[in-house]
């Protein structure tokens, strides 16, 4: 007789591993909470699904104990999965810095493709059932697969189940925290300044302390900042604000400029267009509103003309662009996450096999475990890896 498989949660590792189980001749049945699978898929890397990375390592995971994705990484790195892909008309284009996307550049074609082949093989599909007895579930099949991902992105059906469903057989729980998510400033010039987007540099400081930076996109919003450097730092922001240390941005906005240079710009544009204001020279180099709101918070005069512009006022405007402090009152929350820290303690998960160590034929695989990437195709890497090594050793002889 096949084997009887369970897997809640219909996402990224739910799929894979419904794919192995039932190419290896499993009985598979996915319970799935949402009308249809793969809503975050369908909605990340904005719409194109950025799929995976062909530049693994254990340096891009987080948790507390980052080595337990060394083995899943090992055996289902990125070129054994862009082989599998390929062989189920999934290609891939990979760009120069390690990221794949589908050639199509459209997440469908990945839950397309992937629910397509999953029914090939047999695979039964329960859309809007919610799973609420874990144990009563699990009597009934030879194997049951965790893959219910996390709390972020509440709308789209993330949420704690997974934990829940883990602590009914004893697992624990590290604490969890939104990441790959905005951050809200205590302060109202954001609000301001929404709307207003630009390249910049943005170092993280915990307990005054620098501890990341990062370059890309920043975008102002009426309750903070967004965009991909403000992305690429909130893991460790979110985690100090866990612990509640105090945690500051200081915002370069303009990062291949230094402060001597760009008060040197300042003062020559006041001695060769001494009729400009000072707010038309800093809109030449920032968006405009960006512009207005830092001299209002600097307390000068939109008007002030270039030619009274002194040499100190000149430092004074240049280190507000290169090192504009805000203090982070929070992160925006779950709800607008991407991924989520913390989750099932991976010492209690076997690494090999991602079966559960406290109770036999339980396993768990995607981000219900405390393992988190880095934003670039990481925690999808992860999803496909651990569904790879639950199904290979469920299927197993």
């Amino acid at each position: 007789m096949p084997k009887k498989v369970a897997i809640i949660g219909g996402g990224a590792s739910g799929l894979l591993s419904a794919l192995f189980c039932a190419k290896a001749g499993a009985h598979v049945d996915v319970f799935e909470q949402n009308a249809r699978c793969g809503k975050k898929i369908l909605v990340s890397g904005n719409g194109r699904c950025n799929i995976s990375n062909k530049n693994l390592s254990v340096a891009d995971f987080f948790g507390e104990n980052p080595s337990f994705v060394a083995f899943g990484l090992q055996e289902f790195g990125f070129d054994t999965f862009e082989r599998f892909a390929n062989s189920i008309g999934l290609l891939l284009e990979t760009k120069e810095d390690g990221r794949a996307y589908p050639l199509s550049n459209e997440a469908k074609s990945v839950v397309k493709i992937f629910e397509s082949y999953a029914k090939t093989l047999g695979v039964h599909f329960h859309t809007d059932t919610k799973i609420t007895d874990i144990k009563e579930l699990a009597c009934k099949y030879d194997a049951t697969i965790i893959a219910t991902g996390s709390e972020a992105a509440s709308h789209l059906g993330g949420c704690a189940d997974g934990y829940a469903f883990a602590q009914a057989f004893g697992h624990t729980i590290i604490p969890t925290y939104p990441s790959l998510v905005q951050l809200q400033l205590n302060s109202s010039l954001p609000n301001k300044m929404s709307g207003a987007k630009l390249n910049a540099e943005v170092t993280l400081l915990c307990n005054n302390k620098k501890e990341s930076l990062s370059n890309g996109d920043l975008l102002f919003t009426n309750y903070g900042v967004s965009g991909f450097a403000i992305l690429d730092i909130s893991q460790r922001a979110s985690v100090a604000l866990l612990n509640y240390e105090a945690v500051d941005i200081s915002l370069n906005l303009l990062p291949s400029w230094n402060a001597q240079k760009l008060a040197s710009h300042i003062q020559k544009m006041g001695e060769t267009m001494p009729e400009l204001t000072i707010l038309d020279i800093l809109a030449g180099l920032i968006p405009l509103k960006i512009a207005q709101i830092l001299l209002e918070n600097l307390q000068i005069a939109h008007e002030t003309k270039t030619q009274d512009i002194h040499t100190k006022l000149a430092k004074k405007i240049a280190n507000a662009l290169l090192n504009w402090r805000f203090e982070v009152s929070e992160t925006h929350g779950f709800r607008h996450a991407e991924v989520s820290g913390g989750g099932v303690n991976t010492l209690e998960v076997n690494p090999k096999t991602m079966e559960s160590l406290l109770h036999k034929n339980i396993y768990f695989c995607g981000e219900v475990l405390d393992v988190l990437g880095r934003r670039g195709g990481y925690n999808f890497a992860w999803a496909w890896a651990s569904a790879y090594l639950a199904a290979r050793e469920i299927t197993k002889d």
